[in-house]
């Protein structure tokens, strides 16, 4: 049974507008670059081709992965500002010992937006951040150790 996805609205109509897109489109474009090299002839030294047919899988590689989440994506609805870190929220951490914070989207690495880097909720982090609060001190298990966060903030 395949993994279910998390995705804001906004975020399942862009992957899938894309996945359609390169069933489409992109299928047609690369389709036209392989004959237009098959034209020029001899396969085994022709570079345009051997180029065409990489682009090719790559693009069938990405269609096969937009198209497993939007298969098994739940929307779920974001809110921002809340009391607590959930799915989609924008988190403000500090490591325990260190001065610096850190900005992090927790979520799908498909819903990552501006600069800010993305932590799944399945991973270690992200599971204890889920259900924190600001000033909520939280432990992980790292490779390194256990480890202590404070949420400094939640957007």
């Amino acid at each position: 049974m395949a993994e279910t996805q998390e995705l804001s609205q906004s975020a399942f109509d862009r992957l899938k507008t894309e996945v359609d897109d390169l069933k489409t489109r992109g299928r047609i474009e690369i389709a036209k670059k392989i004959e237009t090299a098959r034209e020029l002839g001899d396969l085994s030294e022709n570079g345009d081709y051997h180029a065409a047919k990489e682009e090719q899988g790559k693009m069938e590689g990405r269609i096969l992965h937009l198209q497993r989440i939007v298969d098994n994506a739940v929307i779920v609805e974001r809110t921002t500002g809340g009391d607590t870190v959930t799915t989609g929220s924008v988190v403000t951490i500090r490591y325990e010992g260190d001065q610096d914070t850190e900005r992090y989207l927790i979520g799908s690495i498909e819903e990552r937006h501006g600069d800010l880097d993305v932590i799944s909720p399945g991973s270690p982090l992200g599971g204890s951040l889920i259900g924190a609060s600001k000033g909520d001190v939280v432990s992980f298990d790292a490779p390194g150790g256990t480890l202590n966060i404070e949420v400094v903030g939640i957007d």
